[in-house]
C-alpha cells in the first residue's frame, strides 16, 4: 500500500495474479512487468509497514484487506470490471484502513452515497440532512466524504437517526482532515466507519480527493447529488458512479443557483434521474419491487368526472344570482334543450340547485 499512489491498477492486477507475498518480494526486486514498475519505481524502496500498523492501532484503526471477511468484495467488483475495460482511474484498493465498530462488508449491503458542494446553501444542507436521516431510519447506510457542506450534512442526518454512516477520506486516517470536522469523525466511529486507502500520515491533496471519489461511488448502490457546480468533485463522483454502472440521482434546485447548475446539467443530459423524495431514491437503488414510490395524488375537484357540456353548464351558473336555462344556454353555448336536461343531473350530484328565480351553483359542502 506504500509503494504506489492509488489508483494503481497494474499493481492490483499483479497482486491478484501472484498473491500479496510474492508481489511484495517482486516489487522490492523490481522483477515486475513494466506497468507495475512504472507505478512503483518511486517508492518501492519504502518499508514502513510496521510503523503504519502501529500508527493505525494508536488511533484505534485496523487494516482491512481482500482476504478478510468484512472486505466489500461485491461493491468493489465494479472497480475491477471498469479497470478491465481500460479505465485506469478505476483500480480497486489494495486495502483499506478502517476506524469504527461497524463491519465494512455488512454496512455496504444497503448503502447510498450522498455528495455535493462544499459551499452548500441552506436549502442544500437541509435536503442532504433530511434525505440521510430518513434513509438511515429505513436501514440504509449513508456514504460520503466528510467534507464541509453537503457531505457533513449527510453524515449528521444519519447520525441523528442513530444510523450507520461511512466517511471516506482523501488522506491518512490519523490526519483528522478537515480539522473542522474532527468532532464529526469522532461521532461517526461508535456506529459507523471512517475509511481511507491512504497509509497513516498521508497528507490531503486535491488529486487524492478525486481519487477517493471512486470509492464513494463504488461502495454504494447509488449516488445522490444534492448540490454541485458544473465542474466539481460531486459532479466527478456522479460521473464515476455512472461509469461503474451505479444509479445516479440529482436533486433539483433553483435555476438561479450556481450550486445546483451541475445537478440541472446531469438531469438535462440524462446523466441522472430526478430525486424528488426519499421514496424515489429508495425505489431507484433498492432491489426491483422492494421499495415502490407512490405517485403524488393530485387534488380533486367536485366537478371531476363531468362531461364537457355539463362542465360548461356548471360554470355558466352563478353562486349567488339565479339564472334561467336560457341565460345558461347563451353563456355556455349549449343548446337550451340540452341545458334543461343537464341541470337536473347537476342537481342530483349536488353541483346545482333550483330556486324560485331559476338555477344557481350549489354551495360547497
Amino acid at each position: 500500500m506504500r509503494v504506489a499512489e492509488p489508483p494503481a491498477p497494474a499493481l492490483v492486477a499483479f497482486i491478484d495474479a501472484v498473491g500479496p507475498i510474492e508481489a511484495e518480494a517482486a516489487v522490492r526486486a523490481a522483477e515486475v512487468p513494466p506497468r507495475v514498475l512504472a507505478e512503483t519505481a518511486a517508492r518501492r524502496h519504502l518499508d514502513l509497514a510496521a510503523g503504519d500498523i502501529a500508527d493505525a492501532e494508536r488511533v484505534g484503526a485496523r487494516l482491512v484487506v481482500p482476504e478478510d471477511d468484512e472486505w466489500p468484495a461485491w461493491p468493489l467488483l465494479s472497480l475491477a470490471a471498469a479497470s478491465d475495460r481500460g479505465q485506469r482511474w478505476a483500480g480497486s484498493a489494495v486495502g483499506l484502513w478502517a476506524k469504527g465498530t461497524a463491519r465494512l462488508g455488512d454496512s455496504v449491503d444497503r448503502a447510498v452515497s450522498i455528495v455535493g458542494s462544499r459551499s452548500a446553501t441552506g436549502y442544500g444542507e437541509f435536503v442532504a440532512s433530511d434525505l440521510a436521516h430518513t434513509m438511515a431510519l429505513a436501514g440504509t447506510t449513508i456514504v460520503s466524504g466528510a467534507a464541509y457542506g453537503i457531505d457533513g450534512a449527510a453524515h449528521r442526518g444519519a447520525l441523528a437517526a442513530d444510523g450507520v454512516t461511512i466517511a471516506v477520506l482523501g488522506c491518512g486516517i490519523d490526519v483528522g482532515y478537515p480539522a473542522g470536522h474532527a468532532d464529526l469523525l469522532k461521532r461517526i466511529t461508535p456506529r459507523g466507519l471512517v475509511l481511507s486507502e491512504y497509509p497513516p500520515g498521508t497528507p490531503p491533496a486535491r488529486y487524492r480527493f478525486l481519487v477517493r471519489n471512486r470509492l464513494i461511488a463504488a461502495l454504494s448502490s447509488g449516488t445522490v447529488v444534492v448540490e454541485a457546480g458544473i465542474r466539481s468533485g460531486a459532479r466527478n463522483t456522479a460521473t464515476t458512479a455512472a461509469a461503474l454502472g451505479k444509479v445516479v440521482l440529482a436533486v433539483p434546485g433553483p435555476i438561479t443557483s450556481a450550486q445546483s447548475a451541475g445537478c440541472h446539467d446531469l438531469l438535462r443530459t440524462g446523466g441522472a434521474i430526478l430525486a424528488g423524495s426519499v421514496s424515489e431514491v429508495l425505489e431507484a437503488v433498492s432491489p426491483v419491487g422492494e421499495h415502490l414510490a407512490d405517485r403524488p395524488e393530485s387534488p380533486t375537484r367536485r366537478t371531476d368526472g363531468l362531461g364537457t357540456e355539463a362542465l360548461r353548464v356548471h360554470e355558466a351558473l352563478r353562486r349567488r344570482a339565479a339564472r334561467t336555462p336560457a341565460q345558461v344556454a347563451v353563456d355556455s353555448g349549449v343548446s337550451i334543450d340540452r341545458v334543461r336536461a343537464l341541470l337536473p343531473e347537476l342537481e342530483l350530484t349536488g353541483l346545482a340547485e333550483r330556486c324560485e328565480e331559476g338555477w344557481r351553483q350549489a354551495p360547497k359542502p
